[in-house]
């Protein structure tokens, strides 16, 4: 295995790790439910976002599936990070809960790069 794949599944797993386990806590710490309200988003908002973070896990996961599938997982993660920075943002949160999703979006876009670097 070369330094290109290992970058690549190390960035790819870890992303993984981190959405399948803020879904399960999306659907198990009243602590976050209760952060989705101090957002200004509505309960099914959370739900929803759970579900989707757990198929773009699986999606970025499973090397068979099509790439532009993994496209569409790459683009929703990274809308859902830049969005996620905007809104702690503008409700007044810490610096650490923006500055959070934009770390998590630069090892995203390292798997993205990576990803395609691996494909040539």
């Amino acid at each position: 295995m070369n330094l290109k794949t290992i970058i690549y599944w190390v960035t790819t797993v870890l992303i993984s790790v981190a959405m399948v386990f803020s879904a399960v806590s999306y659907f198990t710490n009243p602590e976050v439910s209760e952060g989705f309200k101090h957002l200004g988003y509505p309960n099914y908002f959370r739900v929803e976002l759970g579900i989707a973070k757990i198929l773009g896990a699986i999606v970025l996961l499973v090397p068979k599936i099509p790439s532009q599938i993994k496209e569409w997982a790459y683009a929703g993660f990274g809308i859902t990070f830049l969005s996620a920075a905007i809104a702690h943002s503008q409700s007044g949160d810490p610096l650490s809960m923006v500055i959070t999703p934009l770390v998590i979006f630069g090892i995203l876009s390292t798997s993205y790069v990576y990803y395609h670097k691996t494909k040539v």
